[in-house]
């Protein structure tokens, strides 16, 4: 059976009579002649040019030959009996006489011999013209073929076998023509200057059986045989094709060939041809029919036209693609319409329209890894991924959706639920190769959401992978959350922080610190005093720029693990002085509690504690709380001591009672705060056991520095039962003694100040009522012999009178006595300033232990005396009163200027 009859047949053409509608739909013409027609898109103007044009030729025609991109008709024939083919060239946009323009005319005669014409073919760069000859000869003319001096015509090949087609073929620079015999199949390479052939096969075809394919079949050379259909390169044969059957025509045009067979199963009169529509691509029959008498087919306007020689004309008008591919949806050819889509250049939509169909119909038959094969080929990216999803959900038809959406994620087109079920769909399967290579791939071809991937695989337990993304791929927090929370692998979560950037491992350790510090404290406590210090990352270079985290903020983390925080806050205050206060506060703690447990190191663990204290970086009032919590005495006093708190220092020893400090601490601090004699004397009174000898040695600095008054001792030594008499005698006569002394002093002193009271008020008496005699001879300011005039006051100092007006600052002043004089005056304003202060007196007189010592004090500076001086004496008063007349006498010297 031929081959042609396994091909499908289909009816993807319509038929229809060609009527002429200018003469009631009669025929166009009765052929009486074989012509030889090769025609192209201006088939109108060969129609035209048949028909009643003009005369091409006195005889008759026998071969046409239209350009494709040109309007230029080249034609054989003879104007003479006898064998003279003539060729002309018609230029069709010029006119002559309203003839088309013949530009040439030469005769058609190989080698001076007279032969007739059998084929005709033109180059479409119109420098190529190729004819041949029943004789076996073939004329090739080069240049300009529509001029005679531009051009120049050679005998290209010479045979005994009748030549039956020609074809130019160009591709890029390269120019071939193929020449077919009744015998053989050879080619020319024109664009070389020899012009080499080659014979290409040793069997030939009929007449009007070749022709030239388009590019989609790499402008192969066709021949017809009655066996075969044969395409040739320019170099070698090509595949065939075994189509039995007498050929009378190949034509090839837009993808299809033509053939037309004589039909031998028809028996009539008249001779049956049976024209076929091959499509060599996709291997399908697209029409076949059953003709009288066929001349030529046509193409023009995307139909086909057959001519019979009856004048007949019919058209082939080729369905559309949709309609042919509904044909063969129809009959489930879903492999072909795919074929055909891609071969009518369907758009990437129409495409997967196709293959879903396809894919549908193959998942109803049951078919299920062709179905997933189609979904998968053109359907991404078009169809909706979740309308494949949901028909292979069955767990048993797990492994096509794996199919599927690996395809997805290659494509980049999935999204995180689709990541999540192909993850699952590994799982569920056990395909840990799968998963590896989808884990796997290289940064540039993940197709995937990494976050959710490494949730999924989490969540299944393959932590390997897991903790293989999130390092790949710098999730830092999964790698973290997997090694510590899921892996437990303390050790290597360790290393990973300690790789990380700043940021992430403090932020890191602040979370995953007390985990880490409870498993692997050493490792853990190494890396905070690195990340509070000079952090940089492991495996990094030196960098100069590096930063520190803040040390307090880590202290919650060693929780439970008092060695290793010591450990890390000693650390910090040794490398940075300047830590945070919560760092020392903190380290003040555990040192105490140290020294509180520990008794065999207690006088080490006592100095660290203190050099600690002595440092400056602790609070006070916290310290201070801490010491007092652990009962650290010598912290507390240091405290103490350090805020210049003295009493609560004595207070301290005498809540402990240690009699001996207290007087101690009145002996150290008394200097700055003398009311701590009088509290210990105080303590001691309220004692019930025997202070005697602590009560004498208080008594004797209270005496020695006059602290309090002696009737205030008395009052509070009466309360203690044990302190007899014998305590204070000493206390008593040595202050009675003193207090006799200064009596004596006191009275000795008023009666110098009578005699001197008395001797200036003889002076002033003196003054008043008998003359003044000046004897001073020399100057009191320059020791120079007095010259008239002269100044001389009652104070027995005399002056130049220039020397008086240069240094006397006033002119009733004596400049001698004047400093001495101010000085007085300034005690005087001094004292009448503070008698008014009486808030000052009542807070003094209120603080003071010993009152009567406050108001004697004010006594003496004349706070409760009216001062009045003679400058400003009130009007009521005499001017020459005794009082008045003595203190302006003694505040003020009248100058007296001798004549």
């Amino acid at each position: 059976m031929s081959a042609f009859l396994q091909w499908r047949k289909f009816v993807f053409f319509d038929k229809e009579a060609v009527k002429d509608p200018v003469d009631n739909g009669k025929n166009f013409v009765n052929f009486k002649h074989s012509y030889t027609f090769t025609m192209s898109n201006r088939t109108s103007v060969i129609f035209y040019t048949f028909l009643t044009s003009f005369q091409a030729y006195k005889l008759r025609v026998t071969h046409i030959y239209q350009l494709k991109q040109h309007s230029i008709l080249v034609s054989v024939g003879q104007d003479e009996q006898g064998i003279n083919p003539l060729v002309k060239v018609w230029n069709l946009d010029k006119k002559d006489s309203g003839n088309p323009l013949c530009t040439r005319i030469f005769p058609a005669i190989p080698g001076n011999k007279p032969t007739e014409v059998s084929c005709l073919s033109v180059h479409e760069n119109l420098n190529f013209m190729a004819i041949g000859f029943t004789d076996g000869s073939v004329v090739l003319t080069k240049g300009d073929i529509t001029r005679d001096r531009h051009s120049k015509t050679l005998t290209l090949h010479e045979g005994t076998s009748p030549v039956t087609g020609l074809a130019f073929r160009q591709v890029a620079k390269v120019t071939n023509l193929f020449v077919a015999t009744l015998e053989k199949v050879y080619c020319y390479t024109l664009s070389i200057k020899e012009y080499p052939k080659i014979e290409l096969d040793t069997h030939g075809c009929a007449l009007h059986c070749s022709s030239l394919a388009d590019p989609s079949q790499d402008s192969q050379f066709i021949v017809a045989g009655d066996e075969c259909v044969y395409l040739y390169q320019p170099d070698e044969r090509g595949p065939c094709f075994a189509f039995d059957g007498h050929k009378l025509l190949a034509h090839w045009h837009r993808g299809y060939l033509f053939l037309l067979i004589r039909d031998t199963k028809e028996s009539s009169p008249s001779e049956k041809q049976l024209l076929t529509i091959y499509d060599l691509d996709n291997k399908f029959i697209a029409y076949s029919a059953s003709l009288d008498d066929v001349i030529d087919v046509v193409a023009e306007w995307g139909s086909f036209y057959i001519l019979t020689r009856d004048g007949k004309m019919f058209v082939l008008q080729e369905k559309d693609t949709q309609t042919k591919l509904e044909m063969l949806f129809k009959k489930n050819l879903f492999v072909m319409a795919i074929n055909l889509a891609k071969s009518q250049h369907l758009d990437s939509d129409g495409l997967s329209e196709i293959f879903r169909q396809y894919g549908d119909h193959l998942y109803l038959k049951g078919d299920h890894d062709g179905a997933i094969q189609q979904y998968i080929r053109y359907t991404i990216g078009k169809l909706e991924p979740s309308y494949v999803i949901r028909k292979f959900l069955d767990a048993q038809r797990i492994h096509n959706l794996t199919a599927y959406l690996q395809a997805l994620h290659r494509q980049s087109l999935a999204n995180a639920d689709h990541t999540t079920l192909l993850l699952n769909c590994y799982t569920k399967l056990k395909d840990s190769s799968k998963l590896e290579e989808f884990i796997k791939s290289s940064e540039s071809e993940v197709h995937f959401d990494v976050e959710i991937a490494i949730k999924v695989l989490r969540q299944a337990g393959y932590h390997s992978h897991a903790v293989f993304l999130a390092e790949k791929h710098m999730h830092h927090e999964w790698y973290l959350k997997i090694q510590l929370e899921d892996l437990k692998n303390y050790q290597e979560g360790l290393r990973y922080i300690g790789r990380l950037p700043f940021e992430q491992a403090e932020c890191t350790m602040k979370h995953y610190g007390k985990t880490l510090m409870h498993n692997v404290p050493e490792g853990t406590t190494l890396l905070l005093k690195g990340l509070c210090t000079n952090y940089q990352p492991s495996g990094e270079k030196d960098s100069e720029e590096r930063r520190r985290a803040n040390s307090e903020e880590f202290i919650p983390i060693f929780t439970n693990n008092r060695r290793e925080l010591k450990a890390f806050l000693e650390h910090m205050i040794e490398v940075d002085p300047r830590s945070p206060q919560g760092v020392y506060d903190t380290l003040l703690e555990l040192r105490l509690q140290d020294w509180a447990h520990e008794q065999d190191l207690e006088k080490v663990l006592q100095g660290e504690a203190l050099s600690l204290l002595r440092s400056d970086n602790t609070v006070f009032d916290k310290a201070l709380v801490l010491c007092q919590m652990h009962n650290f005495k010598e912290g507390v006093l240091y405290l103490y001591e350090k805020g210049k708190l003295y009493q609560q220092i004595m207070h301290y020893h005498m809540q402990n009672e240690e009699y001996g400090k207290v007087v101690e601490a009145c002996k150290r601090y008394g200097d700055q705060e003398s009311c701590l004699w009088e509290q210990a004397l105080g303590y001691f009174a309220r004692k019930e056991e025997d202070c005697k000898a602590y009560i004498s040695e208080v008594l004797h600095h209270i005496d020695q520095n006059n602290l309090m008054p002696p009737l205030l001792v008395v009052q509070t030594l009466a309360h203690n039962s044990t302190a007899t008499l014998s305590v204070i005698k000493d206390y008593l006569i040595s202050k009675l003694q003193r207090e006799s002394q200064q009596i004596e002093d006191d009275e000795r002193k008023i009666r110098q100040y009578r005699e001197d009271t008395a001797n200036l008020r003889s002076e002033i008496q003196e003054l008043k009522t008998s003359a003044k005699i000046f004897q001073k001879t020399k100057c009191n300011m320059c020791n120079s012999p007095l010259e008239l005039p002269s100044v001389h006051f009652l104070c027995n100092h005399s002056f130049h009178q220039h020397c008086f007006e240069s240094y006397a600052e006033s002119e009733a002043e004596c400049p001698t006595c004047t400093p001495e004089n101010r000085k007085v005056m300034d005690m005087l304003r001094a004292q009448d300033q503070k008698r008014d202060l009486h808030d000052h007196f009542n807070r003094q007189l209120r603080s003071s232990n010993d009152g009567f010592s406050v108001v004697a004090d004010y006594f003496g500076r004349g706070v409760f005396n009216k001062l009045t001086l003679v400058t400003d004496l009130p009007g009521n008063k005499s001017v020459g009163s005794l009082e008045g007349n003595l203190q302006r006498d003694l505040l003020i010297h009248t100058k007296r200027k001798a004549s």
